[in-house]
């Protein structure tokens, strides 16, 4: 026999299986979403929002390569130093997967490894006004 696929409360319609509410609970970005969102006039739209009282520090400390909102500046600058970014940023670093890719790797051409790309942490408002 085998382990019941229904988990949780014996009497309860919704919570059909727990385990997958929680696993999408979280949900962030997928990679390929976070590349599109780091080219330039998406990111100047991403980085200048209008205030937003509905989010997070009202939207207006953003981590690009995280897609998460952050309450304050310093909030945002500690997050920069963490390993959760950094591992990130490394991430990042690999091109996003295509569809030519896929076809090449499936035998309908000649096969190209993945470039790297150049990702480097967001300039954050305080050094952009030192910069200036």
């Amino acid at each position: 026999m085998g382990k019941s696929k229904q988990t949780g409360n014996h009497k309860s319609d919704k919570k059909k299986n727990i385990a997958k509410l929680w696993k999408t609970k979280r949900r962030t970005k997928d990679l390929d979403q976070i590349h599109h969102d780091m080219k330039p006039e998406v990111a100047a739209k991403l980085l200048h929002q209008e205030v937003d009282y509905d989010v997070t520090g009202n939207a207006q400390h953003y981590c690009l390569h995280c897609a998460r909102y952050f309450v304050d500046l310093r909030s945002l600058k500690e997050h920069v130093k963490t390993k959760v970014h950094k591992r990130r940023l490394k991430q990042l670093r690999e091109e996003p997967y295509t569809q030519a890719e896929a076809e090449r790797a499936a035998g309908m051409g000649s096969y190209i490894p993945a470039k790297k790309v150049v990702v480097q942490t967001q300039p954050l408002e305080e050094e952009a006004e030192e910069m200036k």
